[in-house]
């Protein structure tokens, strides 16, 4: 029996795993976008190179069952003999699958409603040929609204009437409400991460854009931002693990967990002192009464006709600075309860993150898989491989 699971392939879901493939004996069956087996190979290891080297990766590939599909096709865009095969093989589902466009109405509700309708169905024929054991929504804390400086708490029900920061988020709360509603029946689980940025243990990493737009504002000689303002970031590292070692535990005494910093967010003065140290910058002035302002401007780029640096710029930071100026905290102590450990502060590690990322351009030196890697010496799967 296999973990079934969406987005193995994304930032977070490269964290997930590693962690199952390292610390459990679970068989994997990936949904990911590629027509063959080896293109299915190529897709994993460009995901998980940031995490282990191609000999280790070749090791666990008789573990994975590579599913070639589709969130946004109907069916999930999955073969009629592979769908039959999940629906007698799979225990559980791992959904951590989306699209984190925050501006296009049409992408959120392509990749995050129907996609996670097709998940659901999936599960349902599941479950009635036999109990699954777990389904794992992976959601946003962000699903809690636009609500200044409010601390939101793991166990608060979705609240409707709080206005929703953008088409993202709002897509999310619905997909956490059709997961409770279609499947009353199975072991539900809503795992929540906050902002998602970087790796506590070391400074290279695969997603720059949250990085770019703090480097973004770290370059301003005024932020448009109340240096008191909390930022709820968290490391990847400390997500990933968390949430696939949610999913396989059989003592959770909750079924909703936010994966986020908590009462440890650090202000935004606090954050830029700590990279103004550390980068021997000057620290930066704030001017909160700014950010109403900024914000108009910085809406008026992103709309600019044509793709430039000043469009980008816009786009990126129209849809960062609500966020970071809100000053909200989202509660955490039952997820740090019941994985006995605590998120790392972003002030002991941001830094050295953006120190890379620009060494780097926001672009991550991806590798090839070694030409004498032999994938047809991979010992025979217990697991049915892609077709």
């Amino acid at each position: 029996m296999a973990i079934f699971m969406t987005g193995a392939t994304g930032y977070i879901g490269s964290y997930a795993t590693e962690w199952l493939l390292r610390n459990t004996d679970h068989e994997l069956a990936l949904l990911v976008r590629a027509p063959d087996y080896d293109a299915g190979v190529e897709r994993l290891w460009k995901s998980l190179q940031l995490h282990m080297e191609a000999d280790e990766f070749h090791r666990h590939l008789d573990r994975i069952c590579f599913i070639s599909g589709d969130l946004t096709e109907p069916g999930l865009g999955i073969s009629a003999a592979d769908y039959d095969w999940l629906i007698s093989n799979a225990e559980s589902v791992l959904h951590n699958a989306a699209v984190l466009n925050f501006r296009s109405e049409r992408a959120c509700t392509n990749h995050n409603l129907r996609g996670t309708l097709s998940v659901i169905k999936l599960a349902r024929a599941i479950q009635e040929d036999h109990p699954l054991r777990r389904f794992t929504q992976v959601s946003t804390v962000a699903v809690a609204g636009n609500r200044p400086g409010v601390t939101v708490m793991e166990d608060e029900p979705l609240d409707w009437s709080q206005p929703d920061f953008n088409a993202y988020t709002r897509t999310k709360k619905f997909c956490e409400h059709m997961v409770r509603e279609l499947l009353p029946d199975v072991p539900c689980l809503v795992v929540r991460p906050s902002s998602v940025i970087g790796d506590a243990r070391f400074a290279e990493t695969t997603q720059f854009d949250m990085v770019r737009g703090l480097c973004a504002l770290a370059a301003l000689p005024v932020l448009p931002i109340s240096p008191d303002a909390r930022l709820d970031i968290v490391n990847a590292d400390w997500v990933g693990a968390g949430l696939a070692e949610l999913h396989v535990r059989e003592d959770l005494a909750r079924d909703t967990y936010h994966l986020s910093a908590g009462t440890e967010s650090r202000t935004i003065g606090e954050i830029a002192h700590a990279f103004s140290s550390a980068l021997g910058k000057r620290v930066p002035r704030f001017a909160g009464q700014l950010a109403a302002p900024f914000e108009r401007v910085m809406d008026v780029l992103a709309n600019f006709p044509k793709a430039s640096n000043l469009q980008r710029i816009g786009a990126l930071l129209s849809v960062f600075i609500p966020y970071i100026g809100t000053d909200i905290v989202y509660d955490n102590r039952h997820a740090v309860a019941d994985l006995h450990s605590a998120p790392t502060p972003f002030t002991s590690y941001g830094a050295a993150l953006y120190t890379y990322a620009k060494s780097v351009n926001f672009e991550f030196p991806y590798k090839p898989l070694p030409e004498g890697l032999d994938l047809s010496n991979v010992p025979p799967s217990p697991i049915r491989p892609m077709a």
